[in-house]
């Protein structure tokens, strides 16, 4: 399934910290804040459009008068029971009851009315609440409605009481006021209920997008498929020019600087691997690995070592027209025993650095890169130079990069952000890892300007002092650097 898989079931499976999470959340805090806005504005809109509606109570006590002796006089009134009030609570809202509350209060006979009634389970007390969008109607509604519910109780519910000359009489016990603010919708609450929800909603996006995002972003996405070390951030630089060939166009430039960081970083896997040369390579084509190769042996041989730059991507060859070199001989040449290294290997410039292009494209590419005679021609040129650096065809099409591997002391894999596919990258380390050639250490290339090295000021402090050094103290310090590694 490959690396979105990875990534799903590695939150699925409950095993991202905390810190993993807080991490997730600051990358994707856009996500977070957008959907929090969203939904505070569609809350705040939703209630301003709601109609305002006020609510009053009115508590009555509802009783049932004995019919008058024979002077005329009422003997008294008994409270109505339980079944008799939760049927008086029913039939509250009938037409037989809201006709004559209308008609009461001068209401139109179809106006909306909205009201009900809540008995105390400790007495006889009902509790009659209207609400409505005029706060004086909201009162007299709730007033109301006690008195008009008796008369009506009397002529068609109690049709007993009404035989024996009695009758349902409202008291009220707690008239009903004019409510001074509206008891709908609460903007305060509504307000708080939506931030909460965007803001959950808006970390369930963020959890979302991280799982099903396909491409490699940062160095944690990459921590996330392999152990092995990130030697270096290489930043995106909006020159075309300066991410071609910046140690020479730029020196002192951001790119420049990442890919001598690069450099000294590849010192101390060199220390542990025992040997001088690598092979840089990619999971698939598209993600710098030519020019981050080429800039990477330009900073070796600026430091005073003897560099070989081989373009072991005999499918595709780019090192030469990248540099400006005749690219018609190379290392297939030298392959087929039509001339001698020393024939076909270009000095760049007045430097210590030398290219050998991949020459004519053969059709077996496979079988030349694991030829006897390339080993016999890679320990050779071994012995006469420094540091060799191959550049490599990608690892998921074809095995080529596999083939050189056996021959360096180490394999450099430049990862592209926001290009490399999470797939792609666990695919090629997986593939690496089958046949025992581990990733040394990654690059990550086109890396977004928040990285480590970044916002501590690295690249602007070393900056300062390059541009206060001579390129003779420069070189004479990087030698003294790479002599103290070697010692190690």
């Amino acid at each position: 399934m490959g690396g979105c898989s990875h990534v799903l079931s590695s939150w699925a499976g409950g095993k991202v910290t905390f810190r993993e999470f807080l991490n997730v959340l600051v990358a994707r805090w856009r996500i977070i804040a957008l959907t929090l806005l969203t939904v505070i504005a569609a809350t705040a809109v939703q209630t301003m459009l709601t109609p305002a509606l006020y609510t009053a109570s009115a508590k009555i006590y509802l009783s049932a008068t004995q019919p008058a002796n024979a002077n005329g006089q009422k003997v008294g009134a008994y409270a109505i029971g339980a079944n008799d009030l939760a049927t008086y609570v029913d039939v509250l809202n009938a037409p037989s009851v809201l006709g004559p509350l209308r008609q009461t209060l001068g209401l139109a006979p179809n106006a909306p009315v909205s009201v009900t009634a809540d008995v105390s389970q400790t007495s006889n007390m009902m509790t009659i609440t209207a609400t409505d969008g005029d706060p004086e109607t909201a009162a007299r509604i709730a007033n109301a409605a006690g008195p008009i519910l008796a008369g009506v109780a009397t002529e068609k519910f109690a049709p007993l009481l009404a035989a024996n000359g009695q009758a349902v009489q409202s008291q009220t016990v707690a008239e009903a006021g004019v409510p001074g603010a509206p008891s709908s919708p609460n903007a305060k609450r509504n307000l708080m209920l939506g931030a909460l929800l965007g803001l959950a909603l808006g970390i369930g996006l963020a959890l979302l997008a991280h799982s099903l995002d396909t491409k490699v972003r940062n160095e944690d996405d990459i921590k996330a498929l392999s152990k092995r070390p990130i030697l270096g951030d290489i930043p995106i630089v909006k020159s075309a020019r300066d991410g071609l060939l910046s140690i020479e166009s730029d020196p002192h430039g951001r790119h420049a600087e990442a890919i001598r960081r690069l450099r000294t970083n590849m010192l101390f896997v060199d220390v542990t691997t025992g040997g001088h040369s690598f092979v840089v390579t990619s999971s698939v084509p598209g993600e710098g690995k030519t020019t981050t190769t080429i800039n990477l042996a330009m900073a070796m041989a600026d430091a005073g070592s003897k560099v070989l730059l081989i373009d072991g991507d005999l499918r595709n060859p780019s090192v030469a027209s990248t540099m400006g070199l005749d690219g018609s001989f190379g290392l297939t040449t030298l392959l087929l025993g039509q001339a001698d290294p020393g024939d076909v290997i270009q000095r760049w410039r007045e430097s210590t650095l030398h290219v050998l292009p991949a020459g004519p494209v053969p059709p077996n590419p496979s079988e030349l890169l694991g030829s006897e005679p390339m080993e016999t021609l890679f320990g050779k040129l071994s012995h006469d130079f420094d540091f060799i650096l191959v550049d490599s065809p990608p690892v998921v099409p074809v095995i080529d990069a596999v083939l050189i591997n056996k021959l360096t002391h180490g394999l450099i894999m430049v990862v592209a952000a926001d290009r490399t596919r999470k797939r792609d990258l666990a695919s090629a380390v997986h593939s690496l890892e089958t046949v025992d050639a581990p990733v040394a250490g990654f690059a990550l290339n086109m890396a977004p300007a928040t990285s480590t090295a970044h916002r501590y000021g690295y690249y602007g402090q070393n900056r300062a002092v390059g541009m206060k050094l001579s390129r003779s103290e420069r070189r004479s310090r990087e030698q003294r650097a790479r002599r103290a590694h070697s010692q190690a």
